[in-house]
């Protein structure tokens, strides 16, 4: 772990040589900050950089031996307290410990004991996640408490835990996510996104864990390193893939190298703090000002938050660096990045190509929180672009179809209004490049929850659960969508967005795990949700099948999912009534086909017949 460390000159007598080498060791391990604190032979990139941090440090040399691994370049910062160590560890480089030696003179003031680890083959084979899975976005803090030991951390700025306060800490932890994972994976998601569980050692509301004040350790709240490994080899033995929630635009302020930046343009503004205008369009308008393009990407997200200066190579080293050994030490599948427009492009491409050549099969979704089409498909890998942008990462979130969505089941039926602007959205695919990779979602932790959306109408949530799970895409559902948990007492709270899910305290009365509780509501939505993720599960019809659809009439919305060998068949009708579907409408799809099974309730239904679409309801129908 990286430990803050004051090294002290230590007159070392030629007689005790031996005993100061060792005790040397105990001491300044206790001393002076070197991350990464590990790394990995066999690497494909073979260049290291070491961030060093210490007193006076910067005016040491520094020395090792071993065998592959030589020093390129010692790099010295603006402040005294800083070495940027630039290594060279060669493809033929055998696992193993050595010491990194810091002197003065001929005078050893620190020693770090640095160590090579192999590579797991897992890890450098995993594959990401893709429109195959479903991924449950949880909030750890909301999630469950399955310790309550380390709700209070001593020495952490913010010790109280109240449940009551939609802000405050309420203790979830890592603990609680791991023992119910059967639930989850019962469920039927197959992959899990919990926002950040790094350090945020911030004063109060930093529960969500977008401050992060320390990049290589866990928020002792939510547990330890060696539970968030736990949790990702559980999760793997249950078929789970892990998320990994990444902040590279920003920090909290309370980060350890607030007090002693290494460089004065490590943040940006640091002397005179500029909020961001949040406009996102200057990263590809042909007409944006120098003056609003500098304050979007330099400009601190809110005020608690120091915006980080990515044309500093050191801090743009040291994030890809973090990054890969989060994903080496977590044998992550993917990474969702947070803020992705506000960084800079060229950092972008270094970062998201950099971990996409260690990782070929890794995935890598970015937030770009735009309802336009044309604003979110420019991020996206393959994608030419006017500005030059060539970044790495496969997919986006669908934000244009989210809010489509919702404009299509909650706006009275028009012509155009209602499910023709779920119509209309899909029908931009053609700005993407790649389609099927766009994350799609109903909410997430940032905005309304998808039931308050549908204005606590269960029959809507069936729908837009139905379409969400039935259309392109790889989708995420936030915690608690299952059971129509909702924010409608206070729209936009985002502290309420996040409540606790029932169950995950040993003091609730409802426990949504067990179904112990829960309203036949909430447990006719649960079941409904269950049954739909398990049948998407082995249906490559959805996973990897083309889709046509059909312009909405009279309320009524259908679109296939078809291969060469399967045929799926959507119907979402708006109406406050039964209607009676004409099949013959749909024959360049339908020609030849007899049969019609719903996949919930198992009916069949000659398609000669026509269907008779339920009121307000969305059937999945397997066509034969």
């Amino acid at each position: 772990m990286k430990i803050l460390f004051r090294p002290t000159a230590i007159r070392i007598n030629h007689i005790l040589f031996f005993v100061f080498l060792f005790s040397a060791f105990d001491i300044s391990a206790q001393m002076i900050r070197v991350e990464p604190m590990n790394w990995w032979v066999g690497m494909k990139n073979t260049s290291l950089q070491l961030l060093v941090h210490g007193e006076g440090i910067g005016s040491t040399t520094v020395s090792l031996n071993y065998a592959g691994v030589r020093i390129v370049k010692v790099n010295r910062a603006e402040s005294p307290n800083y070495l940027f160590v630039d290594l060279q560890v060669s493809p033929a480089t055998k696992p193993g410990r050595f010491p990194i030696l810091f002197k003065k003179g001929n005078e050893i003031v620190a020693r770090y004991e640095y160590s090579l680890a192999a590579r797991s083959r897992e890890t450098m084979q995993q594959k990401g996640f893709n429109s195959s899975d479903v991924i449950y976005l949880v909030t750890p803090d909301r999630f469950a408490n399955g310790n309550p030991a380390n709700d209070r951390v001593e020495g952490m700025r913010e010790t109280s835990v109240n449940r009551l306060n939609d802000y405050g800490r309420h203790g979830g932890d890592i603990r609680g996510i791991i023992n119910n994972l059967d639930y989850i994976a019962a469920m039927g998601f197959t992959a899990i996104w919990p926002t950040p569980m790094l350090e945020n050692d911030m004063a109060h509301a930093s529960y969500h864990g977008y401050a992060i004040t320390d990049y290589y350790k866990v928020d002792p709240r939510f547990g330890s390193l060696e539970e968030y490994k736990e949790l990702a080899v559980k999760m793997k033995q249950k078929g789970l893939k892990l998320i990994f929630d990444g902040v590279v635009n920003h920090t909290g302020s309370q980060y350890w190298w607030m007090k002693d930046l290494p460089f004065k343009n490590w943040i940006n503004y640091a002397d005179s703090m500029r909020i961001t205008n949040h406009r996102r369009t200057v990263n590809q308008d042909l007409y944006a000002s120098k003056a609003d393009q500098e304050l979007m990407v330099r400009g601190w997200f809110v005020s608690s938050m120091p915006d980080l200066n990515h044309d500093n190579s050191y801090l743009a080293n040291f994030l890809i660096q973090n990054n890969i050994w989060w994903i080496e030490t977590l044998g992550l599948a993917g990474i969702r990045q947070d803020t992705y427009p506000y960084s800079g492009k060229q950092f972008l491409e270094k970062w998201t190509c950099s971990i996409m050549h260690e990782y070929p099969q890794f995935s890598i979704v970015g937030e770009e929180w735009s309802t336009n089409p044309l604003i979110a498909a420019y991020w996206q890998k393959g994608k030419p672009n006017t500005t030059g942008y060539a970044g790495c990462m496969k997919s986006t979130m669908d934000f244009p179809l989210q809010s489509a969505l919702v404009q299509a089941l909650t706006e009275p039926e028009s012509w155009d209004k209602g499910l023709v602007k779920l119509y209309e959205a899909l029908a931009n695919d053609f700005v993407y490049a790649q389609p099927n990779e766009l994350l799609v979602m109903g909410d997430n932790h940032d905005m309304d929850r998808l039931f308050t959306f549908m204005k606590k109408d269960p029959q809507l949530l069936q729908m837009a659960l139905t379409y969400l799970l039935t259309i392109r895409g790889i989708p995420q559902v936030y915690y608690g969508t299952e059971v129509l948990m909702e924010n409608s007492a206070k729209p936009g709270d985002h502290g309420l967005i996040r409540s606790d899910f029932p169950g995950g305290w040993n003091e609730d009365t409802m426990n949504a795990f067990t179904g112990a509780g829960l309203t036949a509501e909430q447990l006719k939505s649960q079941s409904y949700l269950k049954k739909l993720l398990n049948w998407r599960k082995g249906k490559k019809v959805i996973h990897e099948g083309k889709t046509i659809h059909f312009g909405p009439a009279q309320g009524v919305y259908v679109y296939f999912r078809y291969t060469g060998t399967e045929t799926v068949m959507v119907v979402l009708n708006k109406n406050n009534h039964t209607m009676k579907l004409d099949t013959n409408r749909f024959a360049e799809v339908l020609s030849k086909k007899k049969t019609a099974q719903d996949i919930i309730t198992g009916d069949r239904f000659e398609l000669e017949k026509g269907l008779d679409i339920p009121a307000r309801s969305a059937w999945v129908l397997e066509i034969k």
